[in-house]
């Protein structure tokens, strides 16, 4: 196996790793009772953890793609 090919793989695996995985954190989060308010309204912890989620999966859709890109 070549390097640049086996480099291409980890950043694909890497980028579908976050992109399972971070979703799945968040329904965790949002179920949490630090996520909302006695009114319901959404807390400062929820409002962080969606932001951190939100950029670790743009981070992992864009590692995803430049390994799909490292293929061709």
């Amino acid at each position: 196996m070549q390097l640049p090919f086996f480099l291409a793989v980890v950043l694909i695996v890497a980028g579908l790793w976050s992109l399972v995985v971070w979703p799945q954190f968040l329904r965790r989060v949002m179920k949490d009772p630090r996520a909302r308010d006695a009114g319901g309204k959404a807390t400062r912890f929820l409002t962080v953890h969606v932001v951190l989620v939100s950029i670790s999966l743009l981070f992992g859709a864009a590692t995803a793609a430049v390994g799909v890109a490292g293929l061709f």
